[in-house]
């Protein structure tokens, strides 16, 4: 089979379902060998899991003439993620590309929240981002070549209300990313980052009580994940030479290229500063350029394209 990824071979880690399913679908579509990993757990991460996932999406990679093989392992787990990279070696001879993309959510309002929702949403998303890519490293580093897309989210670049833990986790996996692109450049291995905006099963969790909530809502119903899995097969390709270290942003047919954090403003005093002419010199200066508390910038309000 044809395509930009013909002969790669490619780890998609959550995909039995939402986006995860059309990334694993379109890369097989686009000539990769796939493994399908998907724990089948509820979106809180409870539950034993299932096999029905991973193994109905490999079914439908086969029925259109494409090659996958399921995973059911959980990337929280070190040992589990190492095997899903011996997996694709295994099977395949090789391994070129890994989409971090597993999760859960256990949304609370922060002085709700416990150490355990906390730990499961850190070892899932930037455990588990660390964890496969770990295991691929070495393998990226001897063949001088290899590709990585993790998912990070609007709630790690300005924050949610209830998301503490998973804004954490996703705000972790963009210096994860970075840290990667810088380590393993000289091997000629990329790392980006991908910021979806998609009605899945996990954005069906989150409350919408107000007017302004429901309405974003029905907004994102009309972006299906499929619009997302382009963006993920195009990074894991020959074709993104050169594309490291950058975080996209991909809302139906709009693709965005997120900024990195640099300074905004400086104030200097020569004399030094004190508490007191900190404020009422320096935070004057600064206060005009603050982050606001208004979770929704303009360029997450437009109507989709």
């Amino acid at each position: 089979m044809a395509g930009i990824l013909k002969d790669k071979v490619v780890l998609v880690t959550g995909a039995g379902g939402g986006i995860g399913r059309e990334m694993a679908i379109l890369c097989a579509k686009e000539g990769a060998k796939v493994v399908v990993n998907d724990l089948g757990g509820a979106v809180d991460g409870e539950g034993e899991g299932s096999q029905t996932p991973a193994a109905k999406v490999c079914e439908e990679i086969k029925a259109a003439g494409g090659i996958g093989i399921p995973n059911y392992g959980s990337v929280s787990d070190p040992a589990a993620a190492e095997a899903m990279i011996k997996q694709a070696v295994e099977n395949f001879g090789r391994i070129d590309g890994v989409i971090n993309n597993a999760g859960i959510l256990r949304d609370r309002i922060f002085h709700r929240m416990s150490h355990l929702d906390w730990k499961q949403v850190i070892d899932v998303h930037l455990n588990g981002a660390f964890n496969t890519s770990r295991a691929a490293a070495n393998y990226f580093k001897e063949q001088k070549s290899g590709a990585f897309v993790h998912f990070t989210s609007t709630s790690g670049l300005v924050g949610n209300f209830g998301q503490a833990n998973y804004s954490a986790a996703k705000m972790g996996i963009i210096g994860l990313s970075r840290s990667i692109a810088l380590d393993m450049k000289a091997f000629n291995v990329r790392s980006n980052c991908i910021s979806p905006f998609a009605w899945t099963r996990m954005i069906g969790t989150i409350p919408a009580d107000t007017p302004q909530q429901k309405a974003r809502v029905e907004r994102s119903k009309r972006m299906t994940p499929a619009k997302i899995a382009p963006m993920a097969a195009f990074l894991l390709s020959d074709a993104a030479e050169g594309v490291t270290s950058q975080i996209f942003g991909v809302r139906m047919n709009e693709i965005m290229l997120f900024n990195a954090n640099r300074p905004v403003r400086s104030v200097h005093m020569s004399e030094g500063w004190t508490p007191q002419s900190i404020a009422e010199t320096a935070i004057p200066a600064m206060k005009p350029h603050f982050i606001s508390l208004d979770r929704s910038p303009e360029y997450f309000t437009w109507d989709p394209i």
